[in-house]
């Protein structure tokens, strides 16, 4: 695929965690906490190292759609707003040039009656990647931090 005719896509899920705004921060932040959400259904997550700080890196694995199929991703922190926000890009370690490029997410979290609301906003969502599936993925991964945080 030729990306340069490639319209980046972008995708946003939220959904309220009923925990405080401190609580959800530092699932997101805390490397054993999130290797257990952020993986969606089905799929386990590995870190390999994590530095949570602007400009910290970070390499992780997905793995579980198929016995063979495993997402490797590394990842950069551009900003980390404690309680607030957290700016990463993240860029696929493949050749498949339907994955490459970087892509941005934005994780954001807002006080709401019954908790928080984590909203998490993809941008340049690589041209391999659906956005809809982004949003199921993305929806599973709020379901297991719900489960782990209320």
């Amino acid at each position: 695929m030729n990306r340069n005719a490639y319209k980046p896509s972008t995708s946003r899920t939220s959904r309220i965690i009923r925990a405080p705004r401190r609580a959800v921060y530092q699932a997101c932040i805390d490397p054993g906490v999130l290797a257990e959400w952020r993986a969606p259904e089905n799929m386990a997550a590995d870190i390999d190292y994590f530095d949570p700080h602007a400009g910290g890196t970070y390499r992780m694995s997905l793995s579980g759609k198929t016995s063979e199929d495993i997402d490797t991703f590394r990842g950069r922190f551009l900003q980390l707003v404690p309680d607030e926000k957290i700016v990463e890009v993240t860029e696929f370690e493949s050749d498949k040039p339907e994955f490459a490029g970087e892509m941005r997410i934005t994780t954001t979290l807002a006080d709401a009656d019954e908790g928080t609301r984590i909203t998490m906003l993809f941008e340049d969502i690589p041209p391999g990647i659906r956005p809809e599936d982004n949003e199921v993925g993305t929806t599973q991964s709020l379901q297991k931090l719900a489960a782990l945080l209320e």
